[in-house]
């Protein structure tokens, strides 16, 4: 996440500890899931390199709270932020995906199994595209913490946003965490990021004037693509 309070310049980024590794021995599902090889490199064709085009500022799904026939049980929160190349340009166009689980921590997934109840009212999943200024924004709750499998550890509350740019091959997924969550210190993902400054761009900043008064409460959490201040 942004600084843009500063008017700082974002530079290449040489400081391989602001990413994650693939293979992270405090969270398990890293061991099965990482590479056991090195990758080998394909040639990206005409098919991968020239679409979906998204018109920029494009009618989104981006309130989950409008998901059933009455309000999601939860929080209501406004999460609005901008999607930024290295230079603090704003990038238009970008398509921005956003999942989360419920306010009982629990996603609508048939791989969650956990004993916590489903929201009938809430999916859990939206999209938008960014406009001119690069700005995206949800309308949410907050979702809930939950324990994971075979551990003795809780995830914090987070979503999760997946923005595609040009092509499909240009494609990044992060978290956003909020702040001042005390599940944070011990969280085996946020911690896979040996860089505290990088790990702290993952945290939204309070923001209640981007709230709607007397309704939610608002949040900024700003893309950053590239660059010393990437996400």
């Amino acid at each position: 996440m942004a600084n843009h309070d500063t008017g700082e310049r974002y530079f290449p980024a040489d400081d391989e500890t602001a990413d994650p590794p693939y293979l992270h021995a405090d969270y398990g599902s890293t061991v099965k899931k990482s590479p056991a090889r090195p990758p080998i490199p394909l040639e990206h064709t005409i098919t991968e390199l020239t679409g979906p085009v998204f018109e920029a500022g494009q009618a989104g799904e981006n309130d989950l709270t409008q998901q059933g026939g009455s309000l999601p049980i939860g929080e209501r929160i406004d999460v609005r932020g901008r999607v930024l190349d290295e230079d603090g340009n704003p990038y238009a166009g970008a398509l921005v995906e956003m999942w989360q689980a419920n306010a009982a921590g629990k996603y609508r997934h048939l791989n969650d199994g956990r004993d916590a109840p489903l929201d009938p009212n809430f999916i859990g999943a939206g999209r938008c595209v960014t406009d001119a200024d690069g700005a995206y924004s949800f309308k949410t709750i907050r979702p809930g913490a939950y324990p994971v499998p075979d551990s003795e550890w809780w995830r914090p509350a987070h979503l999760h946003f997946s923005v595609t740019g040009p092509s499909v091959v240009a494609r990044l997924i992060t978290q956003m965490y909020f702040p001042g969550d005390p599940l944070l210190g011990a969280d085996a993902i946020y911690k896979s990021i040996a860089d505290q400054e990088a790990r702290e761009r993952l945290i939204a900043r309070f923001a209640p004037e981007l709230g709607e008064r007397g309704r939610s409460l608002g949040y900024e959490f700003d893309i950053v693509l590239r660059g010393r201040a990437r996400d």
